[in-house]
C-alpha cells in the first residue's frame, strides 16, 4: 500500500532522515520504533506533506504522492494524528468530528441561505456519521462534552475518531499511547485492532511503549539515525542484538523473560 524509497531530509546541518526505505502492506498494523531523534516524526511529516524530502519518493496505492500538500494527501486516503492532540477545545466532541469531512456545502457563504435544504441534509448525514464513529469507539457518552475538558487518553481516542470521519485507507498515529493511563491504553489498542480487522483500515504508528507495540504491531520497523535499522515480527525484532542494545536496552526481554 505504501512504498517509501530512499527518503532523505536535512535541516541545515542536521540529517534527520537518510536513505530511509520501507513498505507498509494493506491490512497491517505496522510499528515504527526508535529513540528520540531517530527521525520517526520527520518521516511522518514527509509522508503527509508537512515537509518536503530532499530526495526519495513516496508511493501510495501505486501512485506517487511525494511532496503533495497535506490536504491532497488526505484526499488520497491518508490521515494522521500528532504527538500532542489538536482538538478544538471550545467545541463539543461531536462538533469536532463534524468539522472533518471536506467539501461541506455550508462552508460556502451563500449556500446556507440559497441551498438551506441541501445544507441541512448533508449536515444531518455528517452528524449521523459522527454518532456512528463515537459508538464504534465507545465514546457516545462524551458526545456533548467540550473537547478541552477531556482527559489525555480521551483526547487520543478523539484524535482516532477524527481520522475515522475521513474514512481513510491508511492512518498514521504519532505516539498514540503517550500520556495515556493503562486502562485507556488498552481501550485505544482494542479500537485500533478492531478498526484494522473490521473496517480494513491500515495503520502505521510511532510508539515508545514497547508492550503496546509488541502486542499490537506486526511487523515492527526500527529506525536509527534516520535509517531503517531492522524490520520483522515482534519476536524477531526482540531477538536482534543491535535493536536490544540501541533501543530496548534489554528491558523488554528482562520484563517478559
Amino acid at each position: 500500500m505504501l512504498v517509501v524509497d530512499n527518503l532523505s531530509k536535512c535541516f541545515g546541518g542536521l540529517r534527520a532522515v537518510h536513505c530511509c526505505s520501507f513498505d507498509v502492506n494493506p491490512g497491517t498494523i505496522t510499528g515504527l520504533i526508535g529513540p528520540n531523534g531517530a527521525g520517526k516524526t520527520t518521516v511522518f511529516n514527509l509522508l503527509t506533506g508537512f515537509s518536503n524530502p530532499d530526495k526519495g519518493t513516496v508511493h501510495f496505492c501505486d501512485e506517487e504522492i511525494t511532496g503533495l500538500p497535506p490536504h491532497r494527501v488526505f484526499h488520497k486516503g491518508i490521515a494522521r494524528t500528532f504527538q500532542i492532540p489538536r482538538e478544538w477545545k471550545a467545541m463539543t466532541v461531536v462538533e469536532n468530528l463534524m468539522l472533518v469531512p471536506t467539501e461541506q456545502l455550508g462552508e460556502r457563504i451563500w449556500n446556507p441561505f440559497l441551498r438551506r435544504r441541501l445544507v441541512g441534509k448533508q449536515e444531518h448525514a455528517i452528524r449521523e456519521r459522527a454518532h456512528e464513529v463515537l459508538a464504534f469507539l465507545e465514546l457516545t457518552e462524551l458526545k456533548d462534552e467540550y473537547a478541552g475538558r477531556l482527559s489525555g487518553g480521551q483526547k487520543k481516542l478523539l484524535e482516532l475518531a477524527k481520522t475515522m470521519m475521513g474514512k481513510p485507507r491508511l492512518v498514521l498515529l504519532d505516539e498514540p499511547g503517550a500520556g495515556v493511563n493503562r486502562t485507556l491504553l488498552k481501550r485505544l489498542a482494542d479500537s485500533i485492532y478492531r478498526l484494522c480487522a473490521e473496517k480494513k483500515t491500515t495503520f502505521l504508528l510511532i510508539e515508545h511503549d514497547m508492550d503496546f507495540v509488541m502486542k499490537l504491531c506486526n511487523p515492527v520497523i526500527v529506525m536509527s539515525e534516520g535509517r531503517k535499522l531492522a524490520e520483522g515480527t515482534p519476536t524477531e525484532v526482540q531477538k536482534k542484538q543491535e535493536v536490544l542494545d540501541a533501543y530496548l536496552g534489554g528491558q523488554y526481554v528482562a520484563v517478559n523473560s
